[in-house]
């Protein structure tokens, strides 16, 4: 299937949380089901549960069905949490750390600022919004950009950056200092249930 091109407060509406952080998506009335009266008295039963669970990671991250399920796959051969590894390879992605950084309001601006080559993983042109970070990389954006840049991050004032990055605003610069912690991902979701989801 082919990347989701239609309104996004939709999806939002679909799985029930903001998927987003503008006031489009985060009002409290774009939050009733689908439909023009919003239909209720659905009971979703355990396979729907687990499905809504893994779309709102999907969408929050802007990912397809295929890439997801890479994902979940990869994190699955690690030690540890699946869980937290899969919200952990999700963080690390490009588009993400744009977006976590300040830079851009939403997952699909960063991904067009990425995709657009205007973003440098250690003074490297980086045009894939799926590139993994890692601790000790430089994100920088290129000169031409930064005009944009600053203004996003004025009209975000009070955006607060995670930890495991270091953000310098003067130059429009990022530093990956840690890999990310499932306490710093600002996006509440149940991990269990879309790691039982694929098995």
């Amino acid at each position: 299937m082919a990347r989701y091109l239609g309104p996004k407060v939709k999806l939002s509406r679909r799985v029930g949380v903001p998927i987003s952080d503008t006031p489009k998506h985060t009002a409290k009335r774009q939050l009733t089901a689908p439909g023009v009266h919003g239909y209720r008295g659905r009971r979703l039963r355990d396979y729907g549960l687990r499905l809504i669970e893994k779309q709102k990671l999907r969408y929050h991250y802007n990912v397809l069905e295929k890439q997801f399920r890479r994902y979940v796959q990869m994190a699955s051969r690690h030690k540890g949490n699946t869980g937290e590894l899969l919200l952990q390879v999700l963080e690390r992605r490009l588009d993400n750390v744009v977006r976590r950084a300040g830079l851009t309001r939403t997952i699909w601006a960063a991904r067009q600022m990425v995709a657009h080559g205007h973003v440098l993983v250690n003074e490297h042109k980086t045009d894939r919004p799926s590139f993994s970070v890692k601790p000790g990389d430089v994100v920088a954006l290129r000169p031409r950009i930064h005009t944009l840049a600053r203004d996003n991050m004025e009209s975000m004032a009070g955006h607060i950056v995670p930890g495991w990055m270091d953000v310098n605003p003067a130059e429009l610069t990022m530093k990956i200092l840690a890999m990310p912690t499932p306490d710093e991902i600002p996006f509440d979701v149940n991990t269990k249930l879309i790691v039982e989801f694929y098995r």
